[in-house]
């Protein structure tokens, strides 16, 4: 499946020509399964009970879209986990829910990935997690998650380093204990000193302009002019490598190394490849 196509999400696999005739099933909430690759993981309570309420009051107006799951009669969610979890609270047994027929496990968890990305309300680390995980799991590179997301390049690799940061500072973020303004200021500091700032964010209520004054304006444009650096370069290697290859390549920097790796799509590729390196 083309990555162009699936840059629209789920609409891409509705042509105009059968969106009239999408059938709508009565599917048990008991055969439902979750996405493991579900960007999201963490549910507002309170959202949740606002959104069971709602359901209560008015039965779920959005059907669930679904796949076939492995165990015969079972599906697996693609869009509207909430909606399948908040209909359970409201003690629903059986939910609307279109059912897309999709040929491999990989388009499947892909779409989601697609689906939920395109929401508005994840949070900050969600997203980070789901670019990641397409780019790890489905060969995405930046400039392809940013092109079926509908955002620039920059703005990928901007997500994608918060999860740089030391675990304490993301379980704070992902705690909603500091924004992700404040968590940005911290991107690239030393470890100690980061975490230091962290319990001074949460001890005395700093707000993201305070926190970037106890950041010197040398430290701020070393990490920014860094970071230009590495994407550059990175960016740089990277088509030239891609171009003497002939194939896609990753490149993961860090400040204490990193990694390459080759894509191939077949042994003959693989042959290929290695040739290329052996200078046959």
């Amino acid at each position: 499946m083309k990555k162009n196509s699936l840059g629209k999400g789920l609409e891409s696999l509705i042509p105009k020509a059968e969106k009239t005739r999408t059938i709508v099933n009565e599917i048990d909430i008991a055969d439902i399964k979750a996405n493991p690759d579900q960007p999201r993981k963490v549910f507002d309570e309170e959202a949740l009970a606002e959104l069971t309420d709602s359901i209560r009051k008015n039965g779920v107006i959005q059907p669930l879209v679904l796949a076939h799951g492995e165990e015969e009669g079972t599906y697996v969610i693609i869009a509207g986990e909430r909606r399948w979890r908040a209909s359970g609270l409201a003690g629903l047994r059986r939910v609307p829910a279109v059912v897309r027929e999709l040929t491999k496990d990989t388009e499947k968890l892909e779409l989601a990935l697609i689906e939920n990305i395109q929401r508005e309300d994840l949070g900050p680390l969600e997203l980070a997690r789901a670019y990641k995980n397409l780019m790890e799991t489905h060969s995405y590179r930046q400039e392809d998650v940013a092109e079926v997301v509908g955002k620039s390049r920059p703005a990928i690799a901007n997500s994608l380093r918060l999860l740089s940061l030391p675990k304490r500072i993301i379980k704070a973020l992902e705690e909603g204990r500091i924004t992700e303004g404040h968590a940005r200021v911290l991107i690239g500091l030393d470890e100690k000193k980061a975490v230091e700032i962290l319990i001074k964010i949460i001890d005395n209520n700093l707000s993201v302009r305070d926190v970037e004054k106890l950041v010197s304006k040398k430290e701020r444009a070393e990490i920014i002019q860094e970071n230009e650096d590495d994407d550059i370069f990175v960016m740089s290697l990277k088509a030239e490598m891609e171009e003497f290859f002939r194939t896609k390549i990753e490149i993961k920097h860090a400040k204490k190394g990193g990694t390459i790796q080759i894509k191939y799509s077949s042994e003959d590729d693989l042959d290929r490849i290695i040739k290329t390196i052996r200078g046959e």
